[in-house]
C-alpha cells in the first residue's frame, strides 16, 4: 500500500505529531532532529505490529443455544489478552470495521491524550472502516484494559454495552512471586434493556449515609416538576468470559495450588461481588497497583470497571461455584465454575456470611499523607428524569456539554491535588481518572493512605477524597464510568495552564 492510500485508509486527518505523540515513542526533541518526521516513519514502516485488534461484529455463545450478536475485539468475548512489558515500545493497529466512528481506550495507563482513546481529550477516533497504528510505552505495570470510549445514549447496542471490552496485563521488570499460577476473569453482563428507576444498594459498602447529601437529594426530587423516575440499565444474560455459569470449561486446580486470579468488572454499568464458598481472597494488587496491607477477605465487591488481582490457596477439594453473591444475576449466569483434581459432582454455592467492603483495609495503617497544593471541590448530585426521561448528572451544578468539551477544573503541572467528592445521590458512582493514578486519603470518614487506584467506589449520600500528581499534561477526563451515568452529564476535564 503507498502511502496515500495509507492515509486515506487509515483516515489520518491530523497531523502525525498529534496522533504519534513523541512522549508516546520514545522521542525527544534532545535526541531526535525532527520529531514529526520519525514518527512519520515509524507510523508508515512495514514493521509488524505487536497486536493487531479488529472492531466489528461477532457472535457470543453464552450458553446452550444461545448466542449474543454485538461488537466485539477480533470477534471474540473477551477480547484478546494483551501482554505488554513495562517500559518496552508497543505497536498496536486498530481497524474498524464497523460503520460508525470508534474509540479504543487503553484504561488505566499512563499515556499521551493522542492514544489515550477519549474523544473529550482529543484522540482522533478510527473512522468507519479505517484503521489507526497506535505506537506507545505500556506503563504502569499490573492488570489494566481496553475498552471502547463512545457515547452509547440511548443506544443499548453501542457503547460500553456491547461486547468491546479485553484485558491487559502489563508485565513488570520484576515478576511477583507468592503464586502457581494466573487466571483471568472478565465479568460483564448482555442483553440490556431500559427500566424505570431501581435504587442501586450500597449496603455492602462501609461507611455511614450523610444527613446533608441526603436532604440535597430530597430537596431536589420535591421541587422538580418531574416526579417519575429515570430510565435505568437492567441485563438477562450474566457471563464471566463471555459464558454463563454452567457453560464452558470449568477452572481445573489442583489442591495446595496457590492461583492469582486477575478480575476485571467489564461491565457497562453493574456493580459486581465475587465469592468462592470455603475460600479466602488474599488481594494484592487493586487496579494493577500493589497494595501497602494485602488483607484476606471472604468476598470481592467491584465497581464498574474496577480490577482485582487476588490469591487463592485451594485448600477445600469439591466442585465450587465461584459467583456473584445476587442469587438473580447467579441464576442468570454471573459464575463459573471451580473443580478440584479428582472431584467429580454437582457444583455447589454456599452464601459467605455478610462482609462490609472496606478500601481502608488494604491502606497503611499510618494514613499520613503530604498536604495537597490545592483542594478541588466536587458535588454529584442527579436531576431526575430531566434529560427525556433519563436522568441527568451533574457535577457543581454543571452537566458535561459534549459540543463544547470546556474544561472546567485547570491544573499547574507536578502540583498534588485533592479532589474532595461528595455524592449527593442515592446511586453509587465508579470515579475514574484518565492517564493518572490517584491514593486514597479519605473514604466513608475514615483516613488512609497507600492504596493508589484509578477506579474506586463512592457510595450513596457519603463522601470521598483522592490526592493525585498533576504529571502528565493534557486534557484529562474524570468522569462515573457507568455508561448511563457518564452519557448524560457525569463528566468533567482537567487541562494543565
Amino acid at each position: 500500500m503507498d502511502r496515500r492510500k495509507f492515509i486515506r485508509s487509515a483516515g489520518m486527518v491530523l497531523p502525525l505529531a498529534s496522533i504519534l505523540p513523541a512522549s508516546a515513542i520514545n522521542l525527544t526533541k534532545s535526541n531526535a532532529p525532527s520529531v514529526e518526521k520519525e514518527a512519520e516513519l515509524l507510523a508508515y514502516s512495514p514493521q509488524k505490529a505487536d497486536y493487531t485488534i479488529h472492531i466489528g461484529t461477532g457472535l457470543i455463545e453464552v450458553g446452550p443455544q444461545h448466542i449474543i450478536s454485538t461488537i466485539t475485539y477480533n470477534g471474540q468475548f473477551p477480547g484478546p489478552l494483551l501482554r505488554f512489558k513495562e517500559g518496552q515500545r508497543a505497536i498496536v493497529d486498530i481497524y474498524n470495521d464497523t460503520d460508525s466512528p470508534e474509540q479504543l481506550h487503553w484504561h488505566g495507563q499512563f499515556i499521551s491524550v493522542s492514544v489515550d482513546g477519549s474523544a473529550e481529550e482529543g484522540t482522533p477516533y478510527i473512522p468507519p472502516h479505517g484503521m489507526r497504528r497506535e505506537v506507545f510505552v505500556p506503563n504502569p505495570s499490573g492488570l489494566r484494559f481496553y475498552h471502547t470510549h463512545t457515547i452509547a445514549g440511548a443506544n443499548l447496542n453501542a457503547g460500553q454495552y456491547s461486547g468491546q471490552v479485553g484485558p491487559v496485563y502489563v508485565e513488570p521488570k520484576n515478576k511477583p512471586t507468592g503464586y502457581d499460577r494466573e487466571e483471568f476473569l472478565m465479568l460483564k453482563e448482555f442483553e440490556p434493556y431500559f427500566m424505570r428507576g431501581g435504587d442501586m444498594a450500597s449496603d455492602f459498602l462501609s461507611g455511614p449515609v450523610i444527613p446533608e447529601l441526603k436532604a440535597i437529594q430530597e430537596k431536589a426530587e420535591k421541587e422538580s416538576p418531574i416526579k417519575t423516575k429515570g430510565y435505568e440499565v437492567g441485563y438477562k444474560t450474566f457471563t464471566i468470559n463471555g459464558r454463563q455459569l454452567g457453560h464452558g470449561k470449568p477452572i481445573l486446580v489442583k489442591n495446595g495450588e496457590r492461583i492469582l486470579f486477575h478480575i476485571v468488572n467489564g461491565s457497562g454499568s453493574e456493580i459486581r461481588s465475587l465469592a468462592l464458598p470455603g475460600h479466602t481472597f488474599k488481594v494484592v494488587e487493586m487496579d494493577g497497583f500493589a497494595v501497602p496491607n494485602p488483607a484476606v477477605v471472604p468476598v470481592l465487591w467491584l465497581g464498574t470497571a474496577e480490577r482485582i488481582s487476588a490469591i487463592v490457596e485451594m485448600k477445600h477439594p469439591g466442585v465450587w461455584i465461584m459467583g456473584d453473591l445476587a442469587d438473580d444475576d447467579r441464576g442468570n449466569g454471573m459464575g463459573t465454575v471451580v473443580q478440584y483434581e479428582g472431584q467429580k459432582g454437582k457444583p455447589q454455592w454456599v452464601k459467605p456470611k455478610p462482609f462490609l467492603w472496606d478500601y481502608t483495609l488494604f491502606g497503611k495503617q499510618n494514613a499520613h499523607v503530604p498536604a495537597p497544593d490545592e483542594i478541588i471541590k466536587m458535588t454529584f448530585a442527579k436531576q431526575n428524569g430531566a434529560a427525556n426521561g433519563f436522568n441527568r448528572w451533574t457535577i457543581n451544578g454543571v452537566a458535561f456539554d459534549m459540543k463544547s468539551m470546556r474544561p472546567m477544573f485547570h491544573l499547574k503541572k507536578g502540583k498534588r491535588y485533592r479532589l474532595q467528592m461528595r455524592n449527593a445521590s442515592d446511586d453509587i458512582h465508579p470515579m475514574h481518572l484518565h492517564r493518572h493514578s490517584f491514593e486514597i486519603t479519605k473514604i466513608a470518614g475514615k483516613h488512609t493512605s497507600g492504596i493508589m487506584k484509578d477506579v474506586v467506589m463512592l457510595g450513596g449520600f457519603q463522601e470521598m477524597e483522592v490526592d493525585f500528581i498533576a504529571d502528565n499534561p493534557g486534557l484529562t477526563l474524570f468522569h462515573c464510568h457507568m455508561q448511563l451515568h457518564m452519557d448524560f452529564g457525569f463528566m468533567a476535564l482537567f487541562d494543565y495552564v
